[in-house]
């Protein structure tokens, strides 16, 4: 069994850039041309059905949102399942945003959901909320280390609202520090031959002074940096926290969803093949702004 770590750092030196394509689907924004999202989810099957390929021309990662495909019910469950199998098939890292957090049993069953096989997600990495404190992540830690696959911890994110608790002081430091701190124990379970930790930190692009904080206090986990794109974060910002490594900086996943998914080009595209073109120059600039930002 080798270490989630270690495939997600193989992976993203091989490509050359962190990008991770956020599967997030807007009905309002999947263009007519794949039916009514708004109706149903068929539209949304087929419209990432043909995002996935293009994805995996540029990208890493996916990360299926799982906010925009449990509205559909059952079949949304199917598809964002069934597209998490597709995006590895073809390669891509399956990163489950679905930010759970629970105690014992029950959380023990959202892990076995994520990761397990079907009708689990067999998912390689599972966002997690850990302000229940330290026996809420337990299960989720525990059964990645088991399968080999890799917790995503909310640290530091990226909304502005993330300020309301994440900054309040907490015996003379923010309290997204002390979350640093609490989560500090676990990434030697799930650490990689290469040294890098499949326990994770979500920091977000929009606060790149935190993100370098939060890389002094956990300098072998790797990121995943929302943000970046229709936020309004930059590339420069996004990779902040990320450290030299063999081929340029590194450190995690840069997540970009409406800007890579739905570009303005791609909106008003008339055909399938325009749409494509619009999608995948989207895709491609995404990609070559982070490749030059770790390039320095």
């Amino acid at each position: 069994m080798v270490a989630f770590a270690d495939r997600a750092i193989e992976k993203l030196r091989a490509r050359g850039n962190p990008l991770c394509i956020g599967l997030d689907p807007y009905p309002d924004l999947i263009p007519a041309l794949f039916g009514d999202a708004r109706s149903g989810v068929s539209a949304v099957e087929r419209f990432f059905q043909e995002i996935l390929p293009i994805a995996a021309r540029h990208a890493s990662a996916v990360k299926p949102q799982m906010g925009f495909f449990e509205p559909y019910g059952e079949e949304g469950y199917r598809v964002a399942r069934t597209l998490s199998a597709e995006a590895q098939s073809l390669g891509l890292l399956n990163i489950l945003d679905a930010k759970r957090g629970d105690i014992g049993s029950t959380a023990e069953g959202y892990a076995r959901a994520a990761f397990g096989d079907a009708p689990g997600f067999n998912a390689d990495v599972l966002t997690v909320n850990p302000y229940l404190g330290r026996d809420s992540l337990e299960p989720f830690v525990a059964a990645a280390e088991k399968r080999g696959r890799g917790v995503a911890v909310l640290v530091r994110t990226s909304n502005p609202g993330a300020r309301d608790l994440q900054d309040l002081p907490v015996d003379g430091a923010p309290l997204w520090e002390r979350v640093a701190e609490m989560i500090a124990p676990y990434a030697s379970r799930l650490k990689g031959e290469n040294e890098w930790s499949g326990l994770m930190a979500v920091c977000g692009a929009t606060y790149p002074d935190e993100a370098r904080r939060l890389r002094a206090l956990l300098p072998n986990t790797l990121f995943l940096v929302p943000g970046f794109g229709a936020q309004g974060a930059g590339a420069a910002d996004a990779v902040a926290g990320f450290v030299a490594g063999p081929h340029g900086l590194e450190g995690g996943f840069v997540s970009s969803s409406r800007a890579a998914l739905y570009p303005q080009a791609a909106a008003v595209g008339k055909t399938m093949a325009a749409w494509r073109e619009a999608v995948d120059t989207a895709m491609a600039e995404a990609a070559a702004a982070l490749r030059a930002a770790i390039q320095g």
